[in-house]
């Protein structure tokens, strides 16, 4: 019993779908039987009044009743001819009865009553008659027509399923009427393969089956919940679930597609055996919008393709988006690396009196519609995808052309101070591109800074220390950035031929809300000097941070009180005004 239940409530489950979707709506079945009463009523009056003698005084006009007879008969004809339109089917058998009941009656009225004046009723009966059957067939054509442009709009056309604008308007139906439902994004695994080594029409056989196969199940009674598929493009499908209890129904159902799918599939007398990816994602749990609830199941689909797990099912998490977004982060990088488009700021640095010492040239990214990408966004991604080295090089070699004009142009005694990343200073061939950017962008050797983190002390300090000591060779200065964040031991800081120290903003922000910060920083400062290093405090933005680095002897000064990342036309201004003074 509860099979058949199920079968009957799936059955066509598409078709009632798309029914729905499209625009020709049946009028309410109350209007079928006002039309109907209205119909017998008239006809009542048309049958009482045209025998009768009587004559009505219309201001001061008479007129015979049976004059009426004629206009409730128009309104009889006319509720006929609405009902044909209306309903169809129905409404023209019910037309056909009432018309071809009503004729006899009217013969007979002439014939044997000898009642002449209803002769013009038998003629508007048949001509009735002949308009219903009229608009009775064009309307069958009109539908047929409407299906097909229905079928074209919703339907597509090489496997016969509904299309992405029909799934897209039933997600949008169920989330306006707050109905849960699962929405499963397919992709149908290693496709590509079967196009290039058999050809389009042999992948075009194995999409028709595949749908054919997952349309027989939304069809019928072979999981427990009420399913639509539907197909996307190429080799990508969507499945709707509804009416399912528990997530375990939501994996059954998957289950089920899955398996019809593996089953084997046989073109061109070669036996294909395929997989596909589910992601998938329930609404309201998931996502609360259309666009959500689809780019969340889109979103785990693809971390499985990424993945390649063998386990071929996966339930979105808002995890994925972070790592849809740094893959598209990566795409980005890359394309700004082939097209040259990473550009450059520069941050002013000065000494404690306020003097100019140079710039630290920081990376920027813009996005295609000219939306900033934060630099905490793409550096991070950068060093995952292991293009950090060609990040810096990028910026390093652009803000080095630059400055190598801007000293020429201006004769400034400044400092162009570069971030290099530990894999970068590690590769084999980094003093080549060094020496290269030296070479080509006429800045002089001693007006460069190499900034690298203290973390290349503690794994790598020999080969770090070799690589550093042909990089003091060229004339260049080396500086520690964010010194006191890492572990590094003083017996590897005293053996490195550094020439600046940079603390850290994090201990700059703490040093005049706690006396053992400031104190750390102190000590900083101490070591700094005791090895004969300079000293520079980044993040400086409060006059009170300004006031306690100099009270504890800090060197350089570099942060928003004096100075934000510039462009390099900014950058260019200042330098000129510090050159005028």
């Amino acid at each position: 019993m509860k099979k058949a239940k199920s079968t009957a409530r799936k059955e066509n489950s598409i078709e009632k779908v798309l029914n729905s979707i499209s625009l020709s709506q049946k009028a309410p079945l109350g209007m079928y039987v006002l039309l109907v009463i209205l119909y017998i009523a008239t006809c009542a009056i048309v049958s009482s009044t045209a025998s009768s003698k009587g004559v009505i005084d219309i201001f001061g006009v008479k007129l015979g009743v049976y004059a009426f007879a004629g206009i409730f008969s128009a309104i009889s004809n006319i509720c006929v001819m609405f009902i044909v339109v209306y309903f169809g089917k129905l409404g023209f058998i019910t037309a056909l009865v009432a018309l071809l009941a009503q004729l006899p009656m009217v013969l007979v009225g002439i014939i044997i009553k000898g009642n002449a004046e209803s002769l013009p009723g038998v003629f508007t009966s048949v001509f009735t008659l002949i308009a219903v059957v009229i608009i009775y067939v064009n309307n069958i054509r009109i539908q047929k027509y409407q299906k097909k442009m229905r079928d074209q709009a919703v339907m597509d056309r090489l496997t016969g399923l509904p299309n992405r604008f029909a799934c897209s308007e039933l997600v949008s139906d169920l989330i306006k009427r707050e109905e849960k439902f699962a929405i499963v994004s397919i992709d149908i695994n290693n496709f590509k393969s079967i196009n290039d080594t058999m050809g389009r029409n042999a992948g075009n056989e194995v999409l028709i089956e595949a749908a054919s196969r997952w349309k027989t199940i939304a069809d019928s009674d072979e999981t427990a919940t009420l399913d639509f598929i539907s197909r996307q493009s190429g080799d990508e499908f969507s499945l709707i679930i509804r009416d399912y209890n528990s997530e375990e129904d939501i994996l059954n159902t998957i289950r089920k597609y899955q398996a019809a799918l593996e089953k084997k599939i046989t073109v061109d007398n070669c036996d294909l055996y395929m997989t596909a990816s589910f992601g998938y994602a329930q609404y309201p749990t998931d996502a609360d919008s259309s666009d959500a609830i689809l780019s969340s199941a889109d979103a785990a689909v693809y971390e499985l393709k990424r993945i390649n797990s063998s386990n071929h099912i996966l339930r979105f998490t808002p995890d994925l988006l972070r790592n849809e977004r740094n893959t598209e982060i990566e795409r980005k990088i890359r394309t700004a690396l082939v097209n040259d488009s990473l550009y450059f700021n520069l941050q002013p640095q000065f000494d404690i009196h306020h003097n100019l010492r140079g710039f630290e040239a920081l990376a920027r990214m813009k996005d295609a519609d000219g939306t900033m990408i934060s630099p905490g966004e793409f550096i991070p991604v950068a060093e995952k995808a292991g293009l950090i080295d060609k990040v810096d090089i990028s910026v390093f070699r652009n803000a080095a052309r630059f400055f190598g004009q801007l000293i020429k142009k201006t004769g400034a005694d400044i400092t162009l101070s570069v971030n290099v990343s530990v894999r970068h200073l590690m590769k084999n061939d980094f003093l080549d591109e060094i020496r290269n950017v030296i070479d080509n962008c006429g800045v002089p050797a001693d007006k460069l800074e190499i900034e690298i983190t203290e973390s290349i002390m503690i794994d790598s300090a020999e080969k770090a220390l070799q690589c550093i000591n042909e990089i003091k060779k060229m004339g260049l200065k080396i500086a520690i950035d964010d010194f006191g964040t890492g572990y590094s031991s003083l017996s590897y800081l005293i053996n490195f031929p550094a020439d600046l120290l940079k603390v850290d903003k994090s201990f700059i922000d703490k040093m005049n809300s706690s006396d053992s910060a400031k104190q750390y920083v102190a000590a900083i400062i101490s070591i700094g000097h005791i090895m004969n290093f300079d000293v520079i405090s980044e993040g400086v933005e409060e006059p009170e941070q300004l006031e306690t680095l100099r009270e504890i002897n800090c060197d350089y000064i570099q942060g928003f009180i004096w100075g934000r990342p510039l462009s390099p036309e900014a950058a260019e201004d200042l330098v000129m005004q510090t050159v005028q003074k």
